[in-house]
């Protein structure tokens, strides 16, 4: 919140004005500190109103000083997956829904606590890189 210690610039200001006793001030108005490269604004949608919100994220860039870029993001939705490996991982049930994310299922844990449908013969991702499918 910006604050603003109004102070007067007229004939006999000085009877009234206090100097810096007091000098919180009023809400002035709102701001943001931002880094360079941070986002501002993120936008999940589905592929068919992609186009739209594009369109839409263009026209709000002007509303903000400086240069804005809009980035098409590889991956989908929130997780940090990428469509093909969401798609694939799906397909074999190894994602299960996590409130706005995805959790990906991997081979670490006892077997005997797991159910016959979550035991993957091989791992989805090894050091966070996605494994490809042997088909």
């Amino acid at each position: 919140v910006l604050r603003i210690n109004k102070m007067l610039s007229c004939a006999g200001a000085d009877r009234l004005q206090t100097g810096m006793r007091g000098a919180f001030g009023k809400p002035y108005g709102t701001c943001a500190r931002v880094a360079l490269g941070q986002i501002l604004m993120s936008v999940r949608c589905k592929d068919q109103p992609g186009k739209i919100a594009c369109e839409a994220l263009r026209r709000a860039k002007f509303k903000f000083p400086g240069r804005q870029k809009i980035i098409e993001f590889r991956n989908w939705g929130f997780p940090a997956y990428t469509r093909t490996d969401f798609l694939q991982w799906k397909k074999e049930g190894r994602i299960v829904n996590d409130g706005v994310n995805a959790k990906l299922l991997d081979n670490k844990g006892s077997l005997t606590k797991r159910e016959p449908t979550r035991i993957f013969e091989k791992p989805a991702t090894v050091r966070g890189i996605p494994q490809p499918v042997e088909e």
